[in-house]
């Protein structure tokens, strides 16, 4: 049972203290009240995105990206009827209030109903040849490095599985076989698996080339190396929303240069500014393509991901950009490694032994 008071915050709390009861509640809303317990407004996880999508950061207060007109029942509403309403209407989160305003609950889709399966085919990327992780990758490809336990590759599959996703392509390389002999064909872990077979490196997109057959549903595709608790169903919810033809997992990344830096024109100093910090938003390894653009893929060409969005936006489709705040962590070297072992038991709770 999900503990809806975790998702509490108050008044005067920031964007960060939001994401930080998202992540405790499970429940991918925050509700802020005050001492009273009078709701104010929520604050979902689509709200966070939008807001650092404009400019936001975590240290921003969260009334500014808040929504104070949001629905919400009363605690002696029929609950069979507020299915019906959620189911309708698509609310993941209803708050229920007492006769005085105050909060008293929370109704989630996750609590009183099973993930629903989603038709929606998942490409993993396991066929990289992890160099800079040697020589821990000599004798094993990296998705099958063990954090937390088990697999990385084990990992990224569970996550999918827990919000309802069971079809998976597979591409492999790079030992192989190994990958392969894991898996089987999905059925031993409760997922259909299939392969897509690189035999020379085919980059990120161009792998998806090798797909042999047509899809009808948006697909999703993600690097094998990856270790994350970001939303899938909400990108799917995003990417539709957009209506774009690809989407982009985005993650925010700022460098602060460690200088005053000097603007300078004509030999005339016209600005300083004190160790500035310059912000970003990096390709965080996930993305969802539409059918078409699946198919539209050439075989057996290398083609990477950046590369494709480049492709689609020259020709005017809408790529989107899907900002995450979840955990997320690279696992490209051997410090990266070490931290997601040391940080996996902090954000993942399913443990198994190889």
């Amino acid at each position: 049972m999900i503990d809806w008071k975790k998702s509490l915050i108050p008044p005067s709390a920031t964007v960060r203290d939001a994401v930080e009861a998202l992540d405790k509640s499970s429940t991918q809303i925050a509700l802020v009240a005050d001492e009273n317990g009078q709701l104010k407004g929520v604050i979902t996880d689509g709200d966070i995105r939008r807001g650092l999508l404009v400019g936001k950061n975590l240290e921003s207060p969260a009334a500014e990206i808040m929504e104070t007109n949001f629905f919400s029942a009363s605690e002696h509403d029929d609950q069979s009827a507020l299915l019906a309403t959620m189911r309708e209407q698509e609310f993941r989160q209803v708050p229920l209030l007492d006769d005085e305003n105050r909060i008293v609950g929370l109704r989630t889709l996750m609590d009183i109903t099973a993930p629903q399966k989603k038709n929606n085919w998942v490409i993993l990327m396991a066929g990289g040849l992890g160099q800079r992780l040697r020589p821990l990758t000599e004798d094993c490809p990296k998705p099958l490095l063990t954090v937390g336990g088990k697999p990385l590759l084990k990992t990224i599959v569970d996550q999918f599985v827990e919000h309802g996703f069971k079809q998976f392509y597979i591409s492999v390389n790079y030992r192989a076989e190994m990958v392969e002999d894991y898996f089987g064909d999905g059925s031993k872990h409760g997922v259909e698996i299939r392969y897509l077979r690189e035999d020379k490196q085919l980059g990120t997109a161009g792998a998806v080339g090798l797909m042999p057959e047509e899809m009808d549903t948006p697909v999703f595709v993600m690097n094998g190396d990856l270790l994350t608790r970001v939303d899938f169903p909400g990108m799917l919810a995003f990417h539709k929303e957009q209506k774009a033809r690809a989407t982009m997992a985005v993650r925010r990344f700022d460098i602060q240069v460690p200088y005053g830096v000097v603007n300078v024109e004509n030999n005339i100093i016209t600005h300083l500014e004190e160790k500035p910090t310059h912000k970003f938003f990096v390709n965080a390894g996930i993305y969802i393509l539409d059918p078409d653009i699946v198919a539209s893929i050439p075989k057996d060409e290398y083609l990477d991901m950046p590369t494709l969005f480049s492709q689609l936006m020259a020709k005017g489709e809408t790529t989107a950009a899907f900002p995450i705040h979840e955990y997320w962590m690279d696992i490209g070297r051997k410090q990266d490694f070490d931290q997601a072992n040391f940080d996996y038991d902090l954000h993942f709770h399913m443990k198994e032994e190889c």
